[in-house]
């Protein structure tokens, strides 16, 4: 099945699992679950929060696959940049990527998309790796943004 198909399939998906849901745990640990299962080349996805308690860090919230970093800091890694920035992240190979964070080894390739609620600040970043180069695209970035902004901005 070709990428966008499945996109549209696990949105649908999602969409459904979320809606009338409120809680921002809930709604993460579904998302990452969903688009894991979805993908047979995403290796790690999932959340990483914007602490509250601490200035410009992210600590890890719902995802799955192996053990992530527990906290990244705004200047660090493609996670810290695209909190940074407000941009999402694609990382064809993260080997060089300046101040990358090798939290697992295995990666190679990364997407980090940012996630605002409705007041438009940022609560997190959404991130997804693989084990191979190049896997992340324009694809990934629009259905990624898109599905974020959807469940997380209502």
């Amino acid at each position: 099945m070709q990428k966008e198909s499945i996109y549209k399939q696990v949105e649908a998906e999602i969409y459904h699992v979320t809606e009338g849901e409120n809680n921002i745990i809930a709604n993460m640990a579904s998302v990452s679950c969903l688009l894991n299962l979805a993908f047979e080349d995403f290796f790690w996805v999932g959340f990483y929060i914007v602490d509250p308690k601490k200035e410009r860090e992210l600590v890890v919230g719902p995802y799955q696959g192996t053990l992530g970093c527990l906290r990244i800091s705004f200047d660090r890694g493609v996670c810290g940049a695209a909190a940074q920035s407000g941009k999402t992240q694609i990382v064809a190979n993260v080997h060089d990527f300046p101040g990358h964070i090798a939290c697992d080894s295995q990666t190679n390739s990364e997407i980090v998309v940012p996630v605002y609620n409705k007041k438009n600040e940022l609560i997190a970043v959404f991130d997804v790796d693989s084990t191979k180069l190049c896997t992340f695209d324009d694809i990934d970035k629009f259905w990624l943004e898109k599905i974020l902004k959807t469940v997380f901005e209502k």
